[in-house]
C-alpha cells in the first residue's frame, strides 16, 4: 500500500512495486501468478487460505490464466463466475448428503466473493460493493453454520458505532478455555481470518473471536465509518464481552489479542490501555503510519504536500486512479486508503494517518508481545524492531525469511500458525 505513493507523478511509475517484491534487503523469492504483481499477490492470498479451507486450488491457478495485468474489472468478472460457480456446487441438491463438502464450498464461494470485490472500491457508488459483500456474508454464514460447533455472529455496542464480531468456540459447553481476539487491518475480512488463524487455533484448543471495527469491511459498509486511531475504543469493549456474556467459556488468564497487517497497529495501541490482555501479537510491527508513507513519496511530490496546497495534490494524486497504465498496487492501494478512511481528498488521508503512531503509548503496554519482522514486507520495514525497542524487555520479534518473509506470511500460513501457537503456548503457559 505505502508502494503506491511512488506512482504520484510519471517519472516514478517503473519504480512501483507491490509490497514485499523488493526493498532495501533485495528481491523476495515470491512464486509470480500473474505479470501484475499486484494481482499475484492478491491470488496467493487465496491459495494460502486454501490449506484451512478457504479456496480450492485449481480454480484459481484457473482464473489466474484469465485475468488481464492492470484489468481489475477483469479480475472482479473473472471471480464472480468462479463464486457464482462455487455457490451453484454448494447449492445442489445431489452434494446435499456430505455436509462436510458442501461446508468447505461455502468457504470457497465466500473467499471468491471477497476476490471479486477486492478491486472495486475507487466508485464508492458501485452497487457491486454492496452486493458481492453480501454474497460473501450469506456463504461464509451457511459454512460457520456446518461447522461441528457453529460459528456465531455478534454485534458489541462501543461508543458511538458497533463491532461486527463473530464467535467460534471449541466446545459447546461451558469450559474455560484461552481465546485468541483476531483483528486484521488496512483491507481484509475477518472471514479471511478464520482461513489464516482460526482454523489452526480451533485445533489447539483455543476459543477465538474475530472482529472488525471502523474503516474495516463490514462496518466500513454498514455504518459508513472510516478508521480511528484510538483503538482501545474497539477493543476494550471487545474483552468487557468476552468477560461478561461468555465468561463461562474464557480463561481470563489466558486472552491475547492479535493484529493482522495495519492491524499490527492497531493492536498494539488497544494494548497500551487493556490492562486485561495476557498476551499480544502484532504481525507485523507498526510504529509509525505516517512515517512510512511520506518517505514513499518523491520529492517534487513532497514538496507539494507540505507547502499545504491542498487542491494541487489532489489533482497530481487522484489522477491515477483512473489511469489503467500505472501500476495496480499505486491504483488499489490508494482507493482502498480513501475507501477505508472514508475520505476523498488525498491530502486528508496522508495528513489523517499522523494520528496512528505508537511513540507516545509504547511504553505502557506491560503484557508479553511478540512481533512478526518479515524480510521482505515493504510496507513497514524496519518498525518491528523500533516496536520492540520501544516496548521494552516484554516484547520478542521473530524474523521470518525466504518465501515467508512476504507481507503477514502471505501464502505460508503453515509456518505462521506454528510460530504464532509455539509462542502463545509457552507464554499463556508458563
Amino acid at each position: 500500500m505505502l508502494s503506491l505513493i511512488h506512482s504520484l507523478c510519471p517519472t516514478v511509475l517503473a519504480a512501483v512495486t507491490l509490497l514485499g517484491v523488493a526493498n532495501a534487503q533485495g528481491q523476495a523469492p515470491l512464486l509470480p501468478l500473474s505479470n501484475d504483481s499486484s494481482i499475484s499477490f492478491e491470488l496467493l492470498v487465496s491459495l494460502g487460505e486454501a490449506i484451512y479451507g478457504g479456496a480450492d486450488i485449481a480454480p484459481i491457478l484457473g482464473a489466474a490464466l484469465d485475468i488481464t495485468p492492470g484489468n481489475f474489472s477483469g479480475f472482479s468478472n473473472t471471480f464472480r463466475i468462479l463464486a457464482d460457480a462455487t455457490k451453484a456446487a454448494a447449492q445442489d441438491p445431489t452434494n446435499a448428503y456430505d455436509l462436510i463438502n458442501v461446508r468447505d464450498t461455502w468457504f470457497s464461494a465466500s473467499d471468491y466473493y471477497r476476490r471479486a470485490d477486492f478491486y472495486l472500491h475507487s466508485n464508492w457508488s458501485d452497487p457491486l460493493i454492496y452486493t458481492y459483500w453480501q454474497e460473501q456474508t450469506a456463504a461464509f454464514d451457511n459454512g460457520i453454520a456446518a461447522l461441528p460447533v457453529p460459528g456465531k455472529r455478534i454485534q458489541i455496542s462501543a461508543d458511538n458505532f458497533t463491532i461486527e464480531a463473530i464467535w467460534f468456540a471449541t466446545s459447546l459447553e461451558d469450559t474455560k478455555k484461552p481465546t485468541l481476539i483476531l483483528g486484521t487491518g488496512y483491507d481484509n475480512a475477518q472471514e479471511d481470518l478464520y482461513h489464516t488463524l482460526v482454523v489452526p487455533a480451533l485445533a489447539r484448543g483455543y476459543n477465538c473471536l474475530t472482529y472488525e471495527g471502523p474503516g474495516q469491511p463490514s462496518v466500513v459498509r454498514g455504518q459508513h465509518l472510516g478508521f480511528i486511531p484510538e483503538w482501545e475504543r474497539v477493543v476494550t469493549p471487545i474483552v468487557d464481552y468476552l468477560l461478561t456474556d461468555l465468561a463461562p467459556q474464557v480463561d481470563a488468564s489466558r486472552l491475547a489479542l492479535l493484529g493482522y497487517s495495519f492491524g499490527g497497529y492497531l493492536a498494539a495501541r488497544a494494548a497500551a490501555f487493556e490492562p486485561r490482555l495476557s498476551a499480544v501479537l502484532l504481525d507485523g510491527g507498526v510504529w509509525d503510519f505516517y512515517s512510512g508513507i511520506i518517505k514513499q513519496i518523491p520529492a517534487n511530490l513532497q514538496d507539494l504536500y507540505t507547502s499545504g496546497n491542498k487542491s494541487a495534490f489532489d489533482a497530481a494524486v487522484l489522477g491515477i486512479l483512473n489511469d489503467d497504465t500505472a501500476p495496480s498496487t499505486a491504483r488499489w492501494g490508494l482507493a482502498q486508503g480513501l475507501w477505508s478512511f472514508q475520505l476523498t481528498s488525498p491530502y486528508d488521508f496522508i495528513n489523517a494517518t499522523k494520528a496512528y503512531a505508537l511513540k507516545d503509548v509504547a511504553s505502557q503496554i506491560q503484557m508479553p508481545v511478540w512481533i512478526a519482522n518479515s524480510e521482505y514486507d515493504g510496507y513497514f520495514p524496519g518498525q518491528a524492531q523500533v516496536v520492540a525497542a520501544a516496548i521494552g524487555e516484554n516484547a520478542v520479534v521473530h524474523n521470518f525469511t525466504g518465501v515467508a518473509g512476504n507481507h503477514c506470511q502471505i501464502g505460508a500460513n503453515q509456518e505462521l500458525s506454528r510460530t504464532v501457537f509455539a509462542w502463545l503456548h509457552q507464554t499463556l503457559n508458563n
